[in-house]
């Protein structure tokens, strides 16, 4: 698969697209009890190990940016929803902590 199949994010170009209203689907692709900590607004959970099934229900057009913790499930996520078709799909770069440090510090860390 070639390197450029998705494209990345950064936590303060996302937190602009959330504060305009930026028509984007925001998937969670971490664990619930990652989830119960914290989470961005609008997000859906959606676990990565459970991705072959939930992939199904999504429409491939669609925009939407997967996020885990540091970057790194989600970059797993964003390649294997690119190679199914997926043509609009977005990684957070650096995921949920790096949103944390650099674009809203009152989510918390873990």
């Amino acid at each position: 698969m070639a390197e450029d199949a998705f494209a990345e994010i950064g936590p303060r170009q996302l937190m602009q697209w959330l504060e305009e209203s930026q028509p984007v689907r925001l998937i969670d692709v971490r664990e619930p009890d990652e989830w119960e900590i914290c989470r961005l607004p609008r997000a859906e959970l959606r676990p990565l190990e459970d991705i072959a099934v939930w992939s199904q229900t999504l429409d491939t057009a669609e925009r939407m940016v997967v996020y885990c913790h540091h970057g790194i499930r989600s970059l797993y996520a964003a390649l294997y929803l690119s190679g199914r078709g997926f043509t609009q799909v977005v990684n957070l770069r650096g995921g949920l902590d790096a949103y944390s440090v650099e674009a809203d510090p009152e989510l918390p860390r873990y």
